[in-house]
This record gives C-alpha cells, sequence and structure tokens, in this order.
C-alpha cells in the first residue's frame, strides 16, 4: 500500500473513533459493528496509533517453549488439522496460524515462496497478535469478541495491516473457555468481503474439529454419550457430545451439544443426570455390558419431545467386581435404519448440502431458474452435473414439461445429427418408417441438457448455433424448419476456451450457451463430505435391509481422494454392501485403492478445468498400459469409448488393438 492510501486509511479510522464521520466506508462496504467497536478499543483503551508503524512484539524463546509445553496437547491435534487444511487452501496464498488465548502465535505453516513476506507482515511464530499489540486483525479480534471473524483489508486497525485479510475462529476447552485461535491470513486479496464465505466455512470446520478432539481426548476414561437429530451425523464432527459420571451425570457439554439442546449455557445441563435430559434409563448408560455399546439408538429430549440419535462411546475401563477382566471393546460401529427410497430427483437445496461453493451455485441458479438465460455447468466427471441440471429444471416455470438430455459423447459421431433434429420417413437407409422426433423437438416448452458439450463435433456446433438463434429446427430429410421453445443447459468436465484456442470448439456457440457459468466442486474438496458419505450409506438401506460400518472403514471413505467423484464414492458404497458380512461394512470390503489410499491425478489434460497440453502423451500412455485394449483404456480416462477414439484421431494416434484380440 502506498503512502497515501494509508494515510488516507488513518485518518479514517481517527474520524470514526471520535465521532467526525457518519457512515464510514471501509473496503468499499459500511464498517460494521464489530469492527467499529474494535477501532475504539485499539484508540482510546489501548491508546494505538494507526498511522504509526509498531515492530512485532515477539516473546522470548524460553517463554515461548514454556506457552507450547503448556498446549502440548492442542498442538498435537491442531497441528494435524492445519496440515490437512493447508493442503486445501495452499495454491491461494494463506498463511495458517494457530494462537493460544492471549494472541501469541504458537504454530504456523506458510508457502515457502510467501514466508518472507508473511515473515514481514508479522506473521510468525512467537508474535503476539493480540489487539493490545496489533489492533484489529484476526486473531485478536476474534479473542476480544469469543466467535468467528473476517478482517478484510481497511476493516484493520492499522495502516501497516490493510493489504491482509484473516479469517480467526475461536477454539474452546471442554469447559467452553476460549484457548486458542485459528487463523487463515492472506495479503493482497481483490475480492469483495462477501467473497471469501468457502475460505471461512473451511476455518470454521477446522476449528470446530480440533474443539471435538480435544473434547474426546479430555474424557478418554469416561462415558461420552454422542447424539444428533440426524443419525448420519452421529460419532462424527457435527454431533453432541455430553461427558457423563459414572453415576450418569453430566460433566461437560460441548458446543454442538449446547446448540442442539436449546439451552443458553452449559450450566443448564452440567450436574443433571442423563436420564433428565433424555429418555434413556441411566443404567443403559452406565453399565456397557448390558447398554448399546457403540450403536446407535433413537432417543427423545425428555422436555421437549424432540428425536435424536445417539450413540454410547466406552473410554473407561470396567471396573466392577462382577468380572474378572473386561471384555475386549468390539469394534465402533455406525449403523444405519433402512430409509425411505430417495426421491428422484432431488432439489437443488438438497444437492447443495453444506458445502458453500454448492450452496452458491444454488443462489445463483434460483435467481435464474424461470429466465431463459443458458447455462453452463463445469465440473469434473461424476461431480453430478445432470443431476444438478434436473433440479434447475425442477425449480423453474418449466418443471411440468419434458427434460430431455443427451450426452454428445455417448453417442457415436454418426448418430448425434439424428438425435438432436430428428428426421422424417425415409430420410436415410435404415431410418425408421415412422421417422424420429429428434432431442430438440421433444424438449420443446421443457429443458434442453447437452452434457459433454465439448465432444459435439464442429459441424454440428454450427447447426446448433442456428437453432438456437432462429428458435426452429429443420429435420433431417425436410426443408420446412419447426418452430421449438427452448431452455438450454450445458454441461462439460473440459476446458471449453482453450478447446477454442485449438479450434475445436466454436467461439460464436460458447458466448450463446454461456450465460451463466455455474462451477460443481470435485469430490474431495467439499466441505460436507462427510455428510455425502453418509447419506449415500443410509440410502443404500432402502430395500428394508438395515446396513453398518465401522469406523475404520468410514474414516479411510473420508480420507480417500475420490478422483471418480461422487459416482465413484456411490458404487463403492454400493459394492461394499453388497459383499460385506452381516450388513456391516469392513475396511477389507473396501477396493484395494481406496484402503490404500491409493487416489492420484496423474491425467492433467482429462481434468477438471484444466486445458490439454500433452494430452497426446497421455493418450499413448494409457492406452500402451491397457495394451492395446481401447474400452479398457476409455475406462481408465474416465471417457466413452467413442470420446477416446475421437481424440486420438484429432492428435493422429492410430487405432490400437489388443494384442489378445483374435
Amino acid at each position: 500500500m502506498g503512502d497515501t492510501a494509508a494515510t488516507r486509511h488513518a485518518a479514517t479510522v481517527l474520524q470514526f473513533v471520535h465521532g467526525s464521520t457518519g457512515d464510514v466506508i471501509a473496503g468499499g462496504q459500511s464498517l460494521s459493528p464489530v469492527i467499529g467497536g474494535s477501532w475504539r478499543r485499539c484508540a482510546l483503551d489501548y491508546a494505538l496509533d494507526p498511522a504509526r508503524h509498531y515492530s512485532p512484539t515477539i516473546v522470548d524463546a524460553s517463554l515461548l517453549a514454556e506457552r507450547r509445553g503448556q498446549h502440548d496437547e492442542l498442538l498435537q491435534v491442531a497441528s494435524a488439522e492445519i496440515d490437512w487444511l493447508y493442503e486445501y487452501i495452499a495454491e491461494s496464498g494463506h498463511a495458517l496460524i494457530l494462537s493460544d488465548a492471549a494472541g501469541v502465535v504458537l504454530y504456523e505453516k506458510t508457502d515457502a515462496t510467501l514466508a518472507d513476506t508473511f515473515r514481514s507482515s508479522g506473521l510468525v511464530t512467537g508474535a503476539d497478535w493480540s489487539e493490545r499489540r496489533q489492533g484489529t486483525n484476526g486473531i485478536g479480534t476474534c479473542i476480544a469478541e469469543s466467535r468467528p471473524i473476517i478482517v478484510h483489508r481497511e476493516e484493520h486497525f492499522r495502516s501497516s495491516h490493510i493489504g491482509l485479510t484473516c479469517f480467526g475462529s475461536p477454539i474452546r476447552d471442554p469447559a467452553g473457555v476460549l484457548v486458542a485461535v485459528l487463523d487463515a491470513s492472506t495479503l493482497n486479496a481483490r475480492d469483495p468481503r462477501g467473497g471469501f464465505g468457502h475460505t471461512m466455512a473451511l476455518v470454521n470446520m477446522s476449528a470446530r474439529l480440533i474443539e471435538k478432539c480435544l473434547f474426546l481426548r479430555h474424557f478418554e476414561r469416561d462415558i461420552v454419550f454422542r447424539f444428533h437429530a440426524r443419525p448420519e451425523f452421529v460419532n462424527l464432527q457435527h454431533d453432541g457430545a455430553l461427558a457423563l459420571a459414572r453415576d450418569a451425570t453430566i460433566i461437560a457439554v460441548d458446543e454442538t451439544a449446547i446448540h442442539l439442546l436449546g439451552v443458553a449455557s452449559r450450566s443448564e445441563l452440567i450436574g443433571r443426570r442423563i436420564d433428565e435430559i433424555f429418555d434413556i434409563r441411566a443404567e443403559e448408560v452406565v453399565e456397557p455390558l448390558r447398554g448399546s455399546r457403540g450403536e446407535l439408538q433413537p432417543v427423545r429430549h425428555a422436555q421437549l419431545g424432540r428425536r435424536f440419535f445417539a450413540s454410547l462411546d466406552y473410554r473407561a475401563p470396567v471396573t466392577t467386581s462382577e468380572y474378572s477382566s473386561p471384555p475386549a471393546a468390539p469394534p465402533r460401529i455406525i449403523r444405519f435404519a433402512a430409509a425411505e427410497a430417495p426421491k428422484s430427483p432431488l432439489t437443488l437445496e438438497e444437492l447443495a448440502g453444506e458445502d458453500p461453493l454448492m450452496l452458491r451455485n444454488v443462489r445463483s441458479a434460483h435467481r435464474i431458474a424461470t429466465s431463459r438465460v443458458p447455462v453452463m455447468i463445469q465440473g469434473p466427471t461424476g461431480a453430478g452435473k445432470e443431476m444438478f441440471a434436473r433440479a434447475l429444471h425442477g425449480a423453474s416455470d418449466r418443471a411440468a414439461m419434458p427434460f430431455v438430455a443427451i450426452n454428445c459423447a455417448a453417442i457415436p459421431e454418426s448418430l448425434i445429427e439424428s438425435e438432436l433434429f430428428g428426421y422424417r420417413s425415409g430420410a436415410f437407409t435404415g431410418a425408421r418408417k415412422e421417422g424420429m422426433k429428434g432431442k430438440i423437438l421433444q424438449s420443446s416448452g421443457g429443458t434442453l441438457f447437452l452434457d459433454e458439450i465439448g465432444d459435439m463435433p464442429v459441424a454440428l456446433q454450427t447447426r446448433l448455433l442456428r437453432v438456437l438463434e432462429e428458435q426452429e429446427v429443420v429435420p433431417l430429410g425436410t426443408e420446412s424448419p419447426l418452430k421449438v421453445d427452448l431452455r438450454v443447459i450445458c454441461a462439460s468436465h473440459q476446458n471449453l476456451r482453450a478447446m477454442i484456442a485449438r479450434g475445436e470448439f466454436r467461439e460464436d456457440l460458447y458466448y450463446r450457451l454461456n450465460g451463466i457459468t455455474l462451477e460443481l466442486p470435485p469430490l474431495a474438496l467439499r466441505t460436507d463430505k462427510e455428510r455425502l458419505i453418509r447419506e449415500f450409506l443410509a440410502a443404500e438401506t432402502s430395500d428394508n435391509r438395515p446396513a453398518a460400518i465401522e469406523v475404520d472403514a468410514f474414516q479411510q471413505l473420508l480420507a480417500y481422494r475420490w478422483p471418480g467423484n461422487i459416482r465413484e464414492l456411490r458404487n463403492v458404497i454400493r459394492t461394499a454392501l453388497a459383499i460385506c458380512d452381516g450388513g456391516v461394512v469392513r475396511l477389507r470390503d473396501l477396493p484395494s485403492e481406496v484402503r490404500n489410499g491409493e487416489a492420484d491425478y496423474s491425467e492433467p489434460a482429462l481434468a477438471y478445468g484444466q486445458s490439454a497440453p500433452g494430452e497426446r502423451e497421455i493418450l499413448l500412455q494409457t492406452i500402451r498400459a491397457c495394451d492395446g485394449n481401447m474400452s479398457r483404456a476409455a475406462e481408465q480416462l474416465g471417457v466413452s469409448r467413442n470420446t477416446l477414439y475421437r481424440r486420438c484421431k484429432r492428435l493422429d494416434i492410430a487405432p490400437q488393438r489388443s494384442r489378445d484380440a483374435p
């Protein structure tokens, strides 16, 4: 930031603090009460000068070592989670920081290429980022407000920090006391404040997971009662947890439990017996040999009658003298009741789940649902592009009319024209006697979905453009155009702009189809992946055959990278439930690549959102690895045989023949 911007910012802060301005604007937006309150604290309580450059306050090495020692368990849990989170936002230029409750940085992870830049801003281990020292910022203001917070550029108090955007989320101990802050900070972010929902959601999710791990570790020798209104969330991050003494008295409550039970604070629950809260006998909880240990069971709120599902996590050894030695603890199992057959198609909201990017897609989709704005859905193979298109059709004023889908990659090039435009009787040899109404005419008044539009031959792209512009179609073998009422949704996993540059896709058609682009994230990057896995497991029990999965197997499903996306996940779950013993999925029932975590993205030319340099070499390597078997090569590449042959022809690769073929 230049001196002029810094001076102007400092003047704005002081004018606000001293009440000489009305509606202060920070970064193009009105100042929020939270930021305004922080500015006043910094100026009036801490006597900070927004224009002055303060050197970072760094605690000495011995004091830092002492602080880190006091938080040894926190650091063990949080550093692992921060390393995981870093993998998701590594390319977006963030520094990830863990501070203690005083604002002193205990742990940080930064891209090596940006380390010097962040270090010059004071984002280093041992630095004090409390409001008292650094003014309004993601760590210090999160501590002061005791809640998640975003501090974006000019919302910082000090002029030297207005290049930063910070996302801070509090981490509380089992007693509800703030013990740490997880912060993600980035430099020179150009997006408006409202564009950072995805990053904030990731930081909050990681902070809640750290809290949950700390809670379970702290009460590892006690009984933990875990519950949620939705069975698929029990025993995972989103459930509520109550720690119980051996007499079934509640001794600790986590934040989610407070929210689920609708109480104002922990004090309303701590000291009460579990059977005062839920319609469950205390004996069932405190006697693990008789209780439903690790299994899911329905319970109701004793006063409100609200239904929950719960499991009992027995971590303490059985000490009753009735048994000479405790039995071995069985594997922890997540059980699923038989679910109702899922309705089809799903709504936009059901497809979005809780992922911020998907929720943003849904908001955009609703805004244009009743218009004729063409929609382009981008996303990797298997991400659910057709399901999203069907849901968009269902939300439109055309929902009662046909939704007609055609996969341009799955139909031989010679048939695409007749499939799309239709033909009259006798139009060509082999044509039906009665002729055929093409997909375009079938969709008139409804929605036409063109999947893998990038695989449409260029000659047909020209005809399609004419249909879209004139809203009429000429079937093969006729000269008379027929009027149509078209609403088109397209989808592709390819980089269409790169195809335009290579002359493989018409630029005018691209802009005619691309009224609005919605990008579906790959499964590995969805923040609600855990929920999706649980819902798919529950959905496969719809034949009244209850199912279950061991926690180890579930965690492996959660950790796997899912290069085949949602389609691969559903197939793996369906197969595992079909081959497992006793309705319980175990690690051995999962494919080897899932068990071993084998999942790479070694197909850059075919990967989501990327262009195709080196595509010819990738195709050749894959075909050779499959010994010339084109069907197997197409499967490995995630495309149809027709698409593979088409790409081979375009890249001058001779058709291969398997050595095993006759």
